[in-house]
């Protein structure tokens, strides 16, 4: 197959054609914070006249992006019953500092994306939705990195919500080159390979293939640039590809069922073998430490995080059971009860991203709070499930 054609129309060089077996293929790679890649999305679609025009979303970023009572519709509480709290978290945290940035510009982060659909729409242009699911993306995304690679990305990632630098007008022009966003993601292939491999060549290889599907002859596409030079290579090779096997999130590892099983049981096993050499006082008295070891930093966590009272009891409550077993945090428990005694607010939703980056918002936005109680809680009942294993194992002998 040739090379990607030199665009005409006097095209800038954002946008790429690849022709294959008479089908024409325009890659527009856009900045997601940027009004002139919504401009040249618009101008290209007019001018093309496309068959199909393919943007880079899911269904829910579709309707997200469109429908400005997205946060109304939230069910929360049917969010954390699916252990679904984290990948929320993750969500926010991914897009909050590229808000920031949008803001500076003036612009709505995705703009270019929903100036795609608008554009397609008045030409009466059939839309496709070429992304994968963005929540099989993150889970997929967190159950490839280590425990000690998800500190490190959660870490960084607060670090860079949290700072507000000054950003020039030249920094701004660099950031909606191409080449800067492909080296943005050469970087990130470096330092998180794994993670790269999830959030980039994954998604490449879906966006390919979800194209390539499309109906017509002539298809614009509209996706991030880093994705472009990715998208290029996979059409050059033009074979299908199963997508299922990257549709769906990987099992927990068998190694990681036993050990989450495994500590419970030794845990148990070893206050009943007190009992057996020691009596049922001693038991009780491990029992009962194990107890308190698990949820008074439960509960502290919770009180910090300015919890609702009972969220506080049920801190101290669930975690010592929480922790017998890997099937439910103690921090999903409390998160759904602060949840049910404190809703978050309408307009709290709405400014949810703007206040993650204000450390001092996380306590007074009542949604970040339900963060807040989950991570402390959770953090809190961790630390009593190693402080309280540590002395009863020490009482073996």
């Amino acid at each position: 197959m040739p090379p990607p054609e030199t665009a005409p129309h006097n095209y800038p060089d954002d946008v790429q054609i690849v022709t294959i077996e008479n089908r024409k293929f325009l890659l527009i790679g856009t900045a997601h914070i940027s009004q002139e890649s919504a401009d040249l999305v618009r101008h290209v679609i007019e001018t093309e006249k496309p068959d199909s025009v393919c943007v880079e979303l899911d269904e829910k970023r579709y309707k997200a992006l469109s429908q400005k009572q997205k946060w109304e519709e939230l069910d929360l509480k049917s969010v954390i019953r699916q252990k679904q709290l984290a990948t929320l978290l993750i969500n926010l945290l991914l897009g909050s500092y590229q808000k920031k940035l949008g803001e500076k510009l003036g612009v709505t982060p995705g703009l270019e994306l929903l100036e795609a659909t608008k554009a397609a729409a008045e030409n009466d242009i059939p839309i496709v939705l070429c992304d994968r699911d963005i929540r099989i993306t993150l889970r997929r995304a967190w159950h490839s990195m280590s425990f000690f690679k998800k500190m490190q990305f959660m870490s960084s990632g607060l670090v860079g919500v949290l700072e507000n630098p000054e950003i020039s007008e030249e920094q701004l022009r660099e950031i909606k080159q191409k080449d800067v966003l492909n080296e943005l993601m050469q970087e990130l292939g470096k330092v998180m390979p794994v993670l790269k491999k999830v959030l980039i060549d994954e998604r490449d290889t879906y966006l390919t293939q979800k194209m390539l599907a499309a109906g017509g002859r002539k298809i614009v596409a509209v996706v991030g640039a880093g994705h472009v030079d990715g998208m290029v290579k996979k059409m050059k090779k033009h074979r299908p590809i199963d997508l299922s096997e990257i549709e769906t999130i990987p099992p927990v590892s068998p190694v990681w069922k036993w050990f989450g099983w495994g500590i419970p049981t030794l845990i148990i096993a070893s206050i009943v073998y007190i009992g057996f050499q020691k009596g049922p006082q001693a038991a009780g008295d491990n029992a009962l430490y194990w107890i308190i070891a698990n949820g008074l930093p439960s509960m502290l966590g919770t009180i910090i995080a300015l919890g609702h009272p009972l969220t506080v009891i049920s801190a101290f409550l669930a975690a010592p059971i929480t922790s017998l077993t890997p099937v439910i945090g103690a921090g999903y428990v409390t998160a759904f009860v602060q949840a049910y005694f404190r809703p978050p607010l309408v307009r709290e939703f709405q400014s949810v991203s703007k206040d993650f980056s204000s450390p001092r918002k996380w306590w007074q936005n009542k949604l970040l709070r339900i963060f807040l109680v989950f991570l402390l809680s959770g953090i809190g009942s961790a630390i009593g499930t190693w402080v309280g294993a540590v002395e009863i194992f020490s009482n073996l002998f």
